[in-house]
């Protein structure tokens, strides 16, 4: 399997590049503010993407969609619910299949209502649901609770050697591991909702004490 990271935005946006090596067919996530970037990388690998699957409809993550979609005609992937325009809605535990890849869909509502994670083999791609040491934003007491149940029971849940990959690079590495992440995020060491809320609203002060960046 192909799969590369690609930096790709003024919000230090990472955009994924997912290939089939023996069909040469290919996945784009996240085509944000520079494109070309990952157009640059399927043309190296000669990949005839199908899909380009946005993790949520948030701009940052959306910018380079209907550029990459002209560039290579590919359909494209959002959650069912999504407020941007999309050719395949898709739903919590549904499944892509790119030649004898598996994309698996996960619903993880709270950043945004929309947001999914797209599973392949050992590589989770997390957008702004999970970070690096960190999670997304929420608006609300009613997202931040939404985001918590998408953490805990879709998430956590997942073997801990499964690999993160984020939608920002904004962590001290570009990428983690589940297990690494329930020893070490702030976030997950929570003890309940209230905790976690209670984090999440006193998050500047956690970093000034704790030297975070």
């Amino acid at each position: 399997m192909i799969f590369e990271q690609v930096a790709s935005g003024v919000g230090r946006n990472f955009s994924y590049l997912i290939g089939e090596e023996k069909t040469r067919k290919g996945i784009i996530v996240d085509p944000s503010y520079k494109p070309e970037k990952i157009l640059e990388r399927v043309e190296k690998h000669n990949l005839e993407i199908a899909y380009i699957i946005n993790s949520h409809s948030h701009l940052d993550h959306v910018a380079g969609t209907d550029h990459v979609r002209t560039q290579t005609r590919a359909k494209v992937v959002m959650y069912k619910e999504a407020r941007f325009p999309f050719d395949i809605g898709v739903e919590d535990g549904q499944i892509l299949n790119v030649g004898t890849l598996k994309l698996k869909i996960i619903h993880t509502p709270g950043h945004s209502q929309d947001c999914i994670c797209i599973m392949v083999e050992n590589k989770l791609i997390t957008g702004d649901t999970l970070f690096v040491g960190k999670v997304g934003g929420t608006g609300s007491d009613e997202t931040a609770r939404a985001q918590y149940q998408s953490l805990h029971k879709k998430i956590l849940i997942l073997d801990e050697k499964v690999e993160v990959y984020p939608g920002h690079d904004s962590g001290i590495r570009t990428s983690s591991t589940i297990g690494y992440e329930k020893k070490n995020n702030p976030f997950l060491l929570q003890n309940s909702f209230e905790e976690f809320l209670y984090l999440k609203k006193n998050w500047l002060e956690y970093k000034r004490i704790h030297g975070i960046k």
